[in-house]
């Protein structure tokens, strides 16, 4: 396997990802408080921007509704947690079965009856406006007036039960992300990634080669879906509150979206690069604004329009793929 992982990697590539893991691994070591909060949220947005890239980047199939499966996943995994005292590594087997059980009825209503394109986008929008409306007035997880978990205060770190300390949440996001990263790697050069890679391009051709085409959507959407539950059972234990009108909304399947769409839609470092970049420079811009005295409500989201602008008009294909040839990584990175 780590054969395969490898393969037709150069090494300078190698080299460098090493030394951005071993930084990472420092990180928290030596930054203060606020820093930290701005990594874990990279790693957030990293890692959520590689679930979504492999149903549009490798599959093609463009889905803005997934904070669907954020949201059914955190509400899922809180809810056992609240309700039933159920461990999160115990409730997130069944929030990641439920997120994939909604995608594969998404990806059936569409594929079957051949719903592809900007439709298939609406429709992904509108199961998740349907899931914000139903958990509004879903009492058994407070409806629109916010699920809250627990929060007991302690000294002692649990990650059983995700309680402690930002450093603890960093390194666990650490880990799935960098997982996420190799799993990533092993399906886009299996059978699996050039089957997503010939339907990406050309269905019609892909099906008269004797691809399942059905079939290998239905692969793309149930794994995406199924990682991006992970990221909702992070968000509950992390931030320990839910609203409906937050985690369903539009406006976070969006965040979630734009760091692969500027990173590089279809690449392996675009999502984490994109996340990074779109991350930094967001939060410089609201402190910023701060600093200057001015609180403009929504400068975030305006900032993240004008860099989709840009990126759209100058950099069409994402920041990462013209760097990774300036930098000779190879063309699966």
């Amino acid at each position: 396997m780590i054969a395969r992982l490898t393969n037709g990697v150069p090494r300078r590539a190698l080299i460098l990802l090493g030394l951005l893991l071993a930084a990472l691994l420092v990180a928290p070591l030596v930054v203060d408080a606020y820093v930290l909060s701005i990594l874990i949220l990279i790693l957030y947005f990293a890692y959520t921007g590689q679930a979504w890239n492999v149903m549009m980047g490798f599959a093609g199939q463009l889905s803005l509704g997934h904070s669907l499966y954020v949201g059914v996943a955190a509400y899922t995994a809180a809810a056992l947690y609240v309700h039933f005292g159920l461990g999160p590594w115990a409730g997130v087997w069944l929030a990641i079965l439920i997120s994939m059980a909604f995608g594969l009825v998404i990806g059936f209503l569409a594929f079957r009856f051949g719903i592809g394109g900007v439709y298939f986008a609406l429709l992904t929008i509108a199961f998740a406006e349907f899931t914000r409306v139903g958990f509004d007035h879903f009492t058994w997880v407070n409806g629109s007036g916010g699920f809250f978990l627990p929060v007991t205060q302690s000294e002692d770190n649990d990650p059983f039960n995700l309680r402690g300390d930002p450093v603890m949440f960093y390194y666990l996001l650490l880990a799935i992300t960098a997982l996420a990263f190799l799993l990533c790697r092993w399906l886009l050069t299996g059978r699996i990634g050039y089957y997503w890679l010939a339907i990406r391009e050309e269905p019609e051709a892909a099906q008269t080669l004797g691809i399942n085409v059905f079939r290998c959507k239905m692969i793309a959407v149930a794994i995406s879906a199924g990682m991006t539950a992970l990221s909702g059972v992070f968000f509950a234990f992390y931030y320990n509150n839910l609203f409906p009108e937050q985690i369903f909304s539009m406006s976070r399947s969006i965040e979630l979206i734009l760091g692969p769409i500027i990173g590089g839609v279809g690449s392996l470092f675009g999502p984490i690069l994109g996340a990074f970049v779109l991350t930094v420079l967001a939060e410089t811009v609201t402190e910023l604004m701060h600093a200057l005295g001015y609180d403009i409500p929504g400068i975030k989201q305006v900032f993240y329009g004008i860099c989709l602008g840009a990126v759209v008009l100058y950099l069409p294909n994402g920041i990462w793929p013209p760097l990774r040839k300036r930098l000779g990584l190879g063309d699966r990175s």
